[in-house]
C-alpha cells in the first residue's frame, strides 16, 4: 500500500475529504480518482510550503466555483514557459485549464483566431473586470514606442497596459517576463524589458528558463485559497518556491562541503557526481526550489545539475543570460572548507634557485637558531646546578 492509499485510509482529513460533497463533486466533474485528487492536492500544498493542516483548505478552494479566469498574454519568447505547463502533470494541462481555471484567452492553446481571438479576451476582460489573473510571457519591447511587437494591431505595450488596468493580480512568467532573459542581453536592439518595469510597478514574478509549472499553478491556487498572493521576496518572487539557494537543497552539497570537485566534463569526479561549482555551477548565488520539486515528474535527479551540468542561474536577475555560463559563481552564505584547495586555486609553479636558495637560508637560519637555544638551556642548567642550597 502506497503512503498516499495509507494516508487516505487512516487520517481523519482524508476521512473528512471523503464525507465532503464538494469534493465528490469535484471528482466526478475532473474525471478523477479520489487517489488521484488527493496527490493533485497534496502536491500544489507541498510546493507552497504550506503545512498538512491547509490541505483542507486547498483541496476546497481547487473545487470551487467559479473557477477564476485567467489571460494569458506572450511576447518576446520562445514558449518555453507554455511548453513547461503543457507537461504538467498534477494535474495535466486539460484539467488544470477546463477544471481549475478558465483560461480564457492563450493565443498558442486556444482555438479562436484572429478577430475571434481578441473578442474573447475583450469578453473575459469585461465580465471578470477586477477579477481576472493576467499572465505575461515573454519580455517586452519598448524601444521605438514598441513598434517590435504586435498581436490584434496593438503593441505589447499597449496590450500590456490595457490588460494591467483591471486585472486583480500580475504575474510575469519566465525569466524573460521577470529579468528581460534572453531578448534583454546585449546590445538589445528591441530594448526588451521586464514586466515590472514597463508597468512602472512591481509584479509577481515567477523566473525560470522555464520555470517549474508548479510554482505558477502554486501560486495561483495560493490566491484561491487565501483570496490573497503569497508572501513575496524583494524581486517580487514568491518565497515558497524562491526562499532559498539551489545550493542548499542540492544532492551534490556533501561533495563541495568536502572539496570534490568535477574539474572537466567526463571526468573523474564528473562521472563520480562530484559538486559543478569548477564547471561554473551558479546554484551558490540562485534563488529556487529545482532541486526539491524537479522537473517533469520523472524521477530523481531531473533537474540540470542532477543531470550532470551546472545550474546557469536562470531565476536569478544578473546572473541567467548575464554572466558567462562556466564563469565561477559568487558564493553568498558558504564557502569550501579551508583545509582544501580553493575551488579556483591558481596553477602552482615549481621551485626556481632564488626560492631554494630562500628556503635554505631560512632553514639554516632555524636550524642555528634552535642550536643556539639549546646551547644556552645546557648552560643555564649547568648553572642551576651549582648554585649551593
Amino acid at each position: 500500500m502506497s503512503a498516499i492509499d495509507l494516508w487516505l485510509k487512516k487520517s481523519p482529513l482524508a476521512q473528512d475529504l471523503e464525507s465532503s460533497e464538494e469534493v465528490s463533486r469535484a471528482i466526478e466533474r475532473f474525471g478523477l480518482s479520489r487517489r488521484d485528487f488527493v496527490q493533485i492536492t497534496a502536491t500544489v500544498t507541498a510546493a507552497m510550503g504550506l503545512p498538512s493542516t491547509a490541505f483542507g483548505a486547498v483541496a476546497n478552494a481547487m473545487t470551487a466555483a467559479p473557477r477564476p479566469s485567467v489571460i494569458w498574454l506572450q511576447f518576446q519568447e520562445c514558449t518555453g514557459c507554455t511548453e513547461s505547463l503543457l507537461r504538467a502533470e498534477h494535474p495535466t494541462l486539460e484539467k488544470l485549464i477546463l477544471e481549475l481555471i478558465s483560461l480564457d484567452y492563450h493565443e498558442t492553446l486556444q482555438v479562436a483566431a484572429g478577430h475571434q481571438a481578441e473578442k474573447a479576451r475583450l469578453d473575459a476582460m469585461e465580465k471578470n473586470k477586477g477579477k481576472y489573473v493576467l499572465v505575461i510571457e515573454g519580455a517586452i519591447p519598448m524601444k521605438d514606442q514598441g513598434i517590435y511587437c504586435k498581436v490584434g494591431g496593438k503593441t505589447a505595450m499597449q496590450l500590456t497596459e490595457e490588460c494591467a488596468k483591471d486585472a486583480a493580480a500580475i504575474i510575469s512568467i519566465g525569466s524573460c517576463a521577470s529579468w528581460g532573459g534572453m531578448p534583454s542581453t546585449s546590445p538589445n536592439p528591441t530594448g526588451a524589458s521586464p514586466v515590472s518595469k514597463m508597468l512602472g510597478k512591481p509584479v509577481v514574478t515567477i523566473p525560470g528558463c522555464p520555470p517549474n509549472p508548479y510554482n505558477f499553478l502554486s501560486t495561483v491556487v495560493h490566491f484561491l485559497t487565501f483570496g490573497k498572493l503569497p508572501d513575496l521576496d524583494a524581486k517580487g518572487r514568491p518565497k515558497f518556491a524562491y526562499g532559498r539557494l539551489i545550493h542548499e537543497n542540492c544532492e551534490r552539497r556533501a561533495h563541495f562541503d568536502a572539496g570534490r570537485f568535477a574539474k572537466q566534463f567526463g571526468d573523474e569526479g564528473h562521472r563520480q557526481g562530484w559538486c559543478l561549482y569548477k564547471l561554473g555551477c551558479k546554484g551558490p548565488e540562485t534563488y529556487a526550489n529545482c532541486p526539491s520539486i524537479l522537473f517533469g515528474d520523472c524521477g530523481t535527479g531531473s533537474w540540470p545539475v542532477g543531470t550532470g551540468h551546472p545550474c546557469f542561474g536562470c531565476t536569478e536577475e544578473g546572473v541567467g543570460f548575464a554572466k558567462p555560463i562556466h564563469s565561477l559563481a559568487t558564493l553568498k552564505t558558504v564557502t569550501p572548507p579551508t583545509h582544501f584547495a580553493r575551488p579556483a586555486e591558481e596553477q602552482g609553479q615549481g621551485a626556481t634557485v632564488a626560492t631554494a636558495g630562500a628556503a635554505a637560508v631560512l632553514g639554516g637560519l632555524a636550524v642555528g637558531a634552535g642550536m643556539k637555544l639549546a646551547s644556552n638551556l645546557g648552560k643555564q642548567e649547568e648553572k642551576n646546578q651549582k648554585k649551593p642550597e
